[in-house]
């Protein structure tokens, strides 16, 4: 059978966990495609025994300028369509430092203002492809299309404006498009920052929801797969006994462990004091015959020193394991995955009781192991940012998939931190089906066979032969 040619499109580090780390190529070859990275990150795809093709260059200014303007344009058209004020609550308060940077701010406000509504945005999705038709990374990227020749050029994340060049080049060429909605949060917030012929979402609920928020979007244009991203949680080759695995992180054997999960400080500015909350119920209740301690596993985006101070109060309690991510550069989406980190976030599920966090997808990472999530719901006296509030947090709009309130246990004052752990050390098992129902909502299942069905799509759609929407 004759191989197709497929190119990986990793526009910025957040796409390696999903496309890199898991069996999706090999699945890919079993399938009879070649496939190739087209690789923007620093990360060496090739270290894994893939083939690879550099990406260079990056956007032009205007575009990135038209980017902004189309998310600010695009929160407040869902605004009025839905007569939902939440949507302005994913706004972003812009810096003013510097004339350079109130210049910037001012186009992008211009640019908003001018393309409002349907029509409007509709122009800047063509004057985004416009733009970076005249810029020299676009010319790059038509180069190597014109000599890869592939069949489908898929896209691991619908966010980086540096992935606008490498698909319009393909759709400019009739290579056919496609890409993958990174996560179960991104649709409302107006990160849909490229345009391809194809789309691929978690589940049905995620393709309505592209469906209502993008109109311009046809039903046949969008594959339901679910997300890789859960992949690794089935694999037994990944799994370390639980000796293994509390004496490679120096556990204790007699305890039993409760995951602190960290958010990065924008979504938890308080987290160190819940950290701090919850330390000081589990030592009560050690004092009243439990055998407990936390794994912290903070984000892989904080490198902040802000829980030391809670880390070195409870020492005794408290066992950090931090996320095998690497610091490549200052911004966020510059810290990489690892794939050693997908083994040791497996195994710390594994080997704990329950997770606690904000408002995590923690949720449905810690169902596949039929364990429960607790989910933090409320304001400490002492707020980092008077304007942050859980309520903020749990107004978001893909918190209203959950089918139950009892998906999780709400810890809703620290003075219920001891019951509540109480209550998921004896019957959390409650929660969890109710956790897996979520879950089946927002992935498809089985969830172990998104990247089959990843696969199966673009053959699907590539056997039909479609071409760009442009």
């Amino acid at each position: 059978m004759k191989y197709r040619k497929a190119l990986i499109l990793l526009p910025d580090g957040v796409g390696l966990r999903n496309f890199a780390f898991t069996s999706f190529v090999e699945i890919g070859k079993k399938m009879n495609w070649e496939v190739t990275f087209w690789n923007h990150t620093s990360f060496e795809v090739s270290t894994l025994g893939y083939n690879e093709i550099k990406l260079q260059g990056k956007a032009r200014a205007k575009t990135d300028l038209l980017k902004r303007a189309k998310i600010q344009a695009e929160l407040d058209y869902f605004t009025k369509k839905f007569k939902d004020p939440v949507y302005q609550t994913y706004k972003f308060p812009s810096s003013k430092s510097g004339l350079k940077t109130r210049v910037k701010n001012q186009l992008v406000s211009y640019y908003t203002l001018k393309h409002s509504g349907e029509k409007g945005l509709h122009q800047l999705r063509h004057k985004m492809k416009a733009s970076e038709r005249k810029g020299k990374h676009y010319t790059h990227c038509k180069e190597v299309l014109e000599q890869e020749q592939p069949d489908f050029i898929f896209c691991t994340n619908q966010r980086p404006v540096t992935a606008i060049a490498p698909l319009t080049a393909a759709q400019d060429l009739g290579i056919s498009t496609g890409t993958f909605i990174f996560s179960w949060d991104n649709l409302p917030k107006a990160t849909m920052v490229v345009e391809t012929d194809h789309y691929f979402v978690w589940s049905e609920y995620m393709k309505k929801e592209l469906l209502n928020y993008y109109p311009h979007i046809e039903f046949d244009q969008v594959s339901v797969t679910g997300s890789p991203q859960f992949e690794p949680h089935f694999d037994p080759g990944l799994q370390n006994s639980r000796c293994e695995f509390f004496r490679e992180h120096n556990l204790d054997p007699q305890k039993k462990y409760i995951c602190f999960s960290g958010d990065d400080v924008t979504t938890s500015p308080d987290d160190p004091q819940y950290l701090n909350d919850v330390a000081e119920a589990i030592q009560e209740l050690n004092t009243n015959g439990h055998k407990l301690g936390i794994i912290f596993r903070r984000s892989p985006v904080d490198f902040s020193g802000r829980y030391d101070k809670v880390l070195r109060q409870y020492q005794n309690l408290i066992v950090p394991i931090t996320p095998k991510w690497e610091k490549t550069g200052e911004m966020w989406n510059t810290v990489l995955p690892t794939k050693d980190d997908l083994e040791l976030q497996v195994n710390t599920i594994l080997h704990s009781e329950a997770v606690v966090n904000l408002g995590s997808s923690m949720v449905f990472d810690y169902a596949v192991f039929d364990k429960p999530c607790v989910y933090l719901n409320y304001d400490v006296s002492n707020k980092v940012n008077k304007n942050w509030s859980t309520d903020k947090v749990y107004n978001f709009v893909h918190f209203r998939s959950m089918p139950s309130h009892n998906a999780v246990i709400w810890l809703n004052s620290k003075e219920e931190i001891q019951n509540k752990l109480q209550l998921v050390l004896d019957c959390g098992s409650e929660s969890v089906k109710k956790a897996k129902e979520w879950f089946e909502k927002v992935n498809m299942h089985p969830p172990q066979k998104a990247s089959e069905r990843i696969w199966k799509g673009i053959e699907r759609i590539t056997t039909i032969g479609n071409g760009s929407n442009d």
